[in-house]
């Protein structure tokens, strides 16, 4: 197994480290940004496999930065992470763009591991 770049989206700190760390163990280099802005700006210099990101985070929500991502690279493969109910209107101009999936809190190794196999 070749390693990828994922990058990992979250305001919730630890959430953030302890999924980064289960990606690592993985094989995979992994960076990590904690709201949209900042997941944006790094995407346009990391240019990531595949990307997992938070949809509610202050700032910019996942959506959006998901939506600026898509601007920038078409081709940008992301999954949206969420615990809460989603915004439908926003989900299916997500969904229209190519949005890869959308997983729910909290999710487990095998899941992480069976996406970043199928979709990185």
């Amino acid at each position: 197994m070749s390693g990828k770049i994922i990058m990992v989206v979250d305001d919730d700190l630890d959430l953030l480290e302890n999924t980064a760390f289960m990606i690592r163990g993985m094989g995979h280099d992994v960076f990590t940004a904690k709201d949209g802005d900042e997941a944006v700006a790094k995407y346009k210099d990391i240019k990531p496999n595949l990307t997992f990101m938070d949809i509610r985070m202050p700032k910019m929500d996942g959506y959006d930065a998901f939506f600026k991502i898509k601007q920038h690279d078409p081709n940008a493969k992301v999954i949206l992470i969420t615990a809460y109910n989603q915004d439908e209107k926003k989900h299916l101009k997500a969904k229209s763009m190519a949005l890869i999936d959308t997983i729910n809190k909290p999710y487990s190794f095998e899941t992480l591991e069976q996406l970043i196999s199928k979709y990185a």
